[in-house]
């Protein structure tokens, strides 16, 4: 799960990401706002707040560096740029399949002793 976090006045926004499943949510202090999956290299969530103010938030991916940005838009004017390396990913990557080895090795397990 990649996550993304940003203070903007008194709002908490998060943009999480699953690269094991795709689903993508943005969270608006603390609650889901904008849910869907993507497969793709770029992704859009339009938020609209109490306020009447509308943010766009991006996420893109660079298939070469595998970079992976976060992209806050109010009214069409960009906010902030978030950006999170291949290391972040890959730790990501690594922890899902860690716990999928353990899952089956404790799936053998169990058929093993029945």
């Amino acid at each position: 799960m990649i996550k993304f976090k940003y203070l903007l006045n008194q709002d908490n926004f998060e943009l999480q990401a699953s690269n094991w499943c795709g689903l993508e949510k943005v969270l608006l202090n603390g609650k889901v706002v904008s849910q869907k999956f993507n497969f793709g290299i770029l992704s859009r969530h339009d938020v609209l707040l109490k306020n009447g103010k509308k943010y766009n938030f991006q996420l893109l991916v660079d298939p070469q560096t595998d970079l992976l940005t976060c992209r806050i838009y109010n009214q069409k004017n960009l906010v902030t740029v978030l950006k999170q390396g291949k290391n972040q990913l890959q730790k990501s990557q690594r922890l899902i399949e860690a716990g999928m080895v353990l899952m089956l090795f404790s799936l053998l397990t169990v058929y093993m002793v029945f």
